[in-house]
């Protein structure tokens, strides 16, 4: 099992593609919590050079309160990750994190059904797309 899946995305740049992927992510009931720009943090802790790529924490309240009444250090798990980064090719990937490979290492049924759930709304995201 993948721990993630993704989408190549040729002729746009993650400027233009990130609104598409927040719109989609909204209409599956998530929202932006974090952002990390890789190619800044690098260069700016490493002064190492890197093509855009970007982490956005997206949650879904209604999951995550789900899931923190059965594992409240599922937290640590917490939020999923969704990154667009440009490719050599000059295409951008969106890669969201696999739920389900994430999960499974704690080995709860309870948890493991809720993150069938959100794979599947993560994996319409990427569809929306």
């Amino acid at each position: 099992m993948n721990y993630y899946h993704s989408k190549k995305i040729s002729g746009t740049s993650i400027e233009s593609i990130r609104p598409k992927v927040e719109e989609a992510l909204k209409t599956e009931g998530f929202g932006v919590l974090t952002e990390i720009d890789i190619q800044a943090t690098m260069k700016k802790k490493l002064d190492k050079d890197y093509l855009p790529h970007v982490i956005l924490g997206a949650c879904n309240p209604v999951y995550a309160d789900k899931v923190l009444s059965i594992e409240p250090t599922i937290s640590t798990m917490l939020p999923c990750n969704v990154t667009l980064r440009q490719l050599e090719t000059g295409e951008i990937e969106v890669a969201i994190i696999n739920p389900v490979a994430a999960m499974g290492a704690i080995g709860n049924s309870n948890i493991e059904t809720h993150a069938k759930e959100v794979n599947d709304k993560l994996l319409r995201v990427l569809n929306l797309i």
